[in-house]
């Protein structure tokens, strides 16, 4: 019997659904906003679409996460009627549906005319970039997630203000806290084994409720999927216990908000890493430096990619454990960029700047595409922060853009983000985002209303 994560061909896909009598298959793709969309599909459809490929309305490319369309958008929309759009299967994505008996799910990305936006082929143009140079990217991510005894339904009539966390109060690394709620805590761990994200660590982070989940490191394309997954299926798991998971980048405003911290290293052909020189400092080689300089050179312009959401920038404030400019530092935790050292093994670089909120294919795309800029311009980094960054000035072309619609304006006009991107993507993603904040300017907030009301 053949398991899931042993198909690798499209005859091992249709096999395995042989093999466990399935008449139906569930399948998905990640829109802009790595939002899973998919369908069930019968194995007849199934097959056929193994082989051929099968259309998927493009509209999925075409509106936001309330599935409100963009107005503002070239490549579909009212004026193109929204057509069908070509869709391939990757065999290989084959996951077991813990929840679902035998039901397996496969992962799907546009082709044809939609490749150019499709955020998974979007990070395959870059990794594809990294194999020319004679590197193979390896990487991880790690959320910050707050879990609710809450439903869809209840966050909702509450209007989504006193909401009931899981546990009380700051009690990070908690012992007790894991061992109370260990039996939500084993199914977390089973489900991530279960679906081949598994997690290297599962711990509660400060604030009430949060827990920190770091999932294992793979080659970045399989990291991404198993990112975009864990964010989809934790979020199922919740529901499935009455409970709620969120990954906004800051859900309140007393509690600090939620990281999507990214892990890269590079190995070369041979297998070896290349970030590690054991006599130079801090154990940088050359080509660390030098991709680290071009994350930190890039940051400002590409930073849409990683901050994506009106809500991304409420996290960015002093002293919250999030950076505030482009600056690096070696084991700092303070800074945007952590050099972790360590053997050829274990060296790499943290990309603190990323939020739970982003889409981990684009996510991933910005912080290893500004890196490889720095290799092919053999550029330099600006010298490491020691200490506490938030209390230290830094050079203006450090300074991160603090409104979504600043950085959307960044990424529109990087000629970088266009080299590496495409023309297609950059104009696509950078609407998207001016029209997410187009979006939330439409709505009075509670803050505006107690301040101006009665005085103004």
């Amino acid at each position: 019997m053949l398991l899931p994560r042993e198909v690798k061909t499209i005859a091992d896909a249709k096999l395995i659904v042989e093999q466990r009598g399935l008449s139906h298959v569930k399948v998905g793709l990640f829109d802009i906003d790595g939002i899973m969309r998919g369908k069930y599909m019968s194995k007849e459809k199934f097959f056929c679409s193994l082989d051929s490929g099968f259309a998927f309305c493009d509209v999925v490319l075409g509106w936001d996460c309330q599935d409100q369309l963009y107005d503002n958008v070239k490549y579909t929309g009212w004026h193109t009627g929204f057509p069908d759009a070509p869709v391939r299967i990757i065999p290989q994505t084959c996951r077991a549906l813990p929840f679902e008996d035998d039901m397996l799910l496969f992962i799907a990305e546009f082709s044809g005319a939609a490749a150019p936006i499709c955020p998974r082929n979007t990070l395959k143009r870059v990794l594809e970039r990294a194999k020319e140079q004679g590197f193979t990217v390896i990487a991880a991510l790690e959320y910050e997630f707050f879990i609710f005894n809450e439903t869809p339904e209840s966050v909702r009539a509450k209007n989504y203000k006193n909401l009931t966390p899981l546990s009380p109060d700051c009690f990070g690394y908690s012992i007790i806290r894991n061992s109370v709620h260990a039996d939500l805590h084993h199914q977390i761990l089973a489900l991530a084994e279960q679906m081949d994200f598994p997690l290297e660590g599962l711990h509660t982070e400060t604030g009430p409720g949060v827990l920190e989940a770091a999932i294992a490191h793979d080659e970045a394309l399989n990291a991404a999927d198993k990112a975009a997954l864990f964010k989809t299926f934790i979020k199922v798991w919740a529901q499935r216990n009455n409970l709620m998971a969120t990954f906004m980048a800051k859900w309140s405003t007393d509690w600090p908000g939620q990281s999507g911290h990214i892990h890269i290293s590079l190995k070369d052909a041979q297998g070896h890493g290349v970030f590690y020189q054991q006599d130079n400092k801090d154990g940088m080689s050359k080509l660390q430096r030098q991709f680290l300089a071009g994350q930190q050179r890039f940051m400002p312009e590409f930073i849409a990619m990683i901050a994506p959401t009106v809500n991304s920038y409420s996290r960015m404030v002093p002293g919250l454990w999030a950076p505030l400019d482009a600056t690096w530092g070696v084991e700092n935790r303070t800074t945007a960029l952590r050099v972790i050292s360590g053997s050829e093994k274990s060296q790499r670089i943290e990309y603190r700047l990323g939020a739970a909120d982003a889409n981990p294919y684009l996510a991933l795309a910005a912080a290893i595409a500004s890196g490889l800029i720095g290799i092919e311009e053999q550029l330099q980094p600006l010298p490491q922060i020691k200490g506490n960054a938030y209390q230290q000035s830094h050079p203006a072309e450090l300074a991160l853009p603090n409104t979504l619609f600043a950085a959307a304006t960044r990424f529109k006009q990087s000629k970088a983000a266009i080299a590496m991107f495409g023309h297609d993507f950059v104009e696509h993603f950078s609407a998207s985002r001016e029209w997410e904040e187009r979006e939330y300017r439409k709505h009075v907030s509670d803050w505006e209303l107690s301040r101006y009301f009665e005085i103004i």
